[in-house]
């Protein structure tokens, strides 16, 4: 018998353990808790290191008090001293980090616009956590079909959402693409968190200069703020500059 290893991931211990038990009964499922993001880093870690690879991880949505409609933003490696690391984030730096996992976020309402996030973040399903555990096992046996599981009542929403990211996306490429190399090569350093003193540095240019570039970039992103520009940037699949080992232009040559 083939078995199926499972960790649930929830910060409410009596829900994790509670499900980890219904869980644990089926005889062809192994069945583990994490009651935090980093914790469930750490057991992904561990058995890929021992050779026990988890293959579905069951994500609570509101893991670490995830603001209703937030985006994944923070590194899933940057929780903070608490180990707060939102639901979502922790599926996107699962599937960077070991794509071969699914997962499944479980969560207390339907909402089109955080299931469309956990998608985009790799999720493989979004089920409520009032849902029966028939279906829970049914969903868990289907992405590991390379299946993707959502409640009929959320497919209509999820596809505006979707469409509308890739719209965003469209259009937020098209504004990226208006910029001169050097003020890409500024954006990339601003998407890095470089203020316009290390971005002068790195570049060999003069603050002034460098406040005039990063101007000419808000205008032409029509945005007000770095912030807001970090973000157009990141909708547009723009990375940032690597701090080390990058090329850099000097004197219109490369440096």
């Amino acid at each position: 018998m083939v078995r199926i290893r499972v960790l649930v991931v929830d910060d409410h211990r009596i829900f994790a353990e509670s499900l980890a038990a219904a869980l644990a009964a089926e005889p062809d499922v192994d069945v583990f808790a994490a009651g935090s993001g980093p914790a469930a880093l750490r057991c992904l870690e561990r058995a890929a290191g021992e050779g026990r690879r988890y293959d579905v991880l069951l994500v609570d949505a509101d893991l670490g008090g995830t603001v209703p409609g937030g985006r994944p933003a923070v590194p899933v490696q940057e929780g903070n001293a608490e180990g707060l690391v939102d639901g979502i984030s922790l599926v996107a730096g699962v599937r960077a980090a070991q794509p071969g996992v699914r997962t499944v976020v479980l969560a207390e309402k339907d909402d089109p616009r955080r299931a469309a996030l956990a998608l985009q973040a790799g999720a493989s399903g979004w089920v409520a956590k009032d849902c029966s555990l028939s279906r829970l096992l049914t969903v868990i046996r289907g992405v590991l079909r390379d299946e993707t599981h959502l409640p009929p009542a959320l497919l209509t929403g999820v596809l505006k959402e979707l469409t509308a990211a890739r719209r965003h996306r469209t259009e937020s490429e098209r504004l990226v693409e208006s910029l001169t190399p050097r003020e890409r090569e500024v954006l990339r350093c601003m998407v890095a968190g470089l203020g316009r003193k290390a971005v002068a540095e790195r570049l060999f240019l003069s603050p002034h200069t460098v406040r005039t570039h990063m101007q000419n970039v808000l205008g032409k992103l029509g945005v007000h703020s770095t912030l807001a520009a970090v973000a157009l940037a990141r909708r547009a699949g723009i990375g940032p500059a690597e701090l080390a080992g990058d090329v850099v232009e000097r004197g219109g040559q490369l440096a």
